[in-house]
């Protein structure tokens, strides 16, 4: 196998930037901004379609894209929801 030095760095450097430790905040906002970008894009794609500029295909992969966004953020709205509940269960 033959493994040259630039891409051991290419792949050591991308290898430490997935494991890179976050702040809450941070992953909070980009998880935030992804959900944001798909919801648009799925709402571009469909309005494209209904004009003709984009085919059934790709909007049915816009549409399940956009469901399965908001069926994730549904369910960690109610985690959170869950756990501030039982945080305001805890007795003092």
């Amino acid at each position: 196998m033959d493994i040259r030095s630039s891409t051991a760095g290419q792949l050591y450097a991308r290898a430490s930037q997935a494991t890179e430790a976050k702040t809450p905040g941070e992953s909070a906002q980009q998880a935030l901004q992804s959900f944001s970008e798909t919801l648009q894009r799925g709402e571009a794609t469909a309005q494209a379609s209904m004009t003709g500029g984009a085919d059934p295909q790709a909007l049915v992969q816009a549409l399940a894209q956009t469901e399965l966004a908001v069926e994730t953020a549904v369910t960690v709205r109610d985690k959170v929801v869950e756990a501030y509940q039982e945080i305001l269960r805890m007795p003092v």
